[in-house]
């Protein structure tokens, strides 16, 4: 099971992000856009992609798996109720990389089943930014996640702020998430610099 490119994933909403992010030294990068027309949506995944490309970014693209084959992408993320209209053949023979996400353990075995690149787990602590159907986790959970999954890559997510990261990591997170400690930040360079020394090792 190979590693994911770096210890920290921003989670972004506009390819904008990638560019910021990745000349700043991010290395895996989420690109997370909702209710846009498809040409818009088609557009900023164009747009990711070439700075990705740019910054040697290992680019994710959320839920739109046909738009992430078309466009060449190599790695999309699913939520569950992503995995009921994906086509997993499809995304497999088309050489995509998959993340899927899970909150219980009904949902890891269905993730399980499809032999991802990595699970994510979350929320780890409460979250405004989505209207969630479960509870914060707790670090505690991601260890016992960690000895369910295996040597497979092991994504925290929720709520996870630059000090808490470290707790994460040393649970059995192989990488942290998070979005609004980037995207709503006054410097969001400098926190990926800050995360880049928090994450080393």
């Amino acid at each position: 099971m190979s590693a994911l490119p770096q210890k920290f994933y921003p989670v972004v909403d506009h390819a904008e992000w990638v560019n910021r992010l990745g000349a700043a030294g991010a290395r895996f990068i989420q690109l997370r856009v909702k209710d846009l027309p498809e040409p818009e949506l088609r557009a900023q995944v164009r747009l990711a992609r070439d700075y990705a490309a740019r910054h040697d970014v290992c680019l994710v693209l959320n839920d739109f798996w046909q738009i992430a084959l078309e466009e060449g992408l190599s790695y999309i993320h699913l939520g569950q109720e992503d995995l009921d209209t994906a086509d997993m053949p499809a995304i497999r023979k088309g050489g995509l990389r998959v993340g899927v996400s899970t909150h219980c353990h009904e949902e890891l075995e269905r993730a399980l089943s499809l032999a991802p690149d990595y699970v994510a787990l979350g929320p780890i602590w409460e979250t405004r930014l989505k209207k969630m159907a479960f509870g914060p986790q707790g670090v505690e959970k991601l260890r016992e996640w960690k000895q369910l999954v295996g040597p497979m890559p092991l994504v925290a997510i929720g709520g996870i702020t630059l000090e808490r990261a470290p707790s994460c990591l040393a649970a059995g997170a192989d990488c942290v998430s998070a979005v609004s400690a980037f995207t709503q930040h006054a410097d969001p360079e400098g926190q990926v610099r800050a995360w880049l020394e928090a994450t080393a090792g």
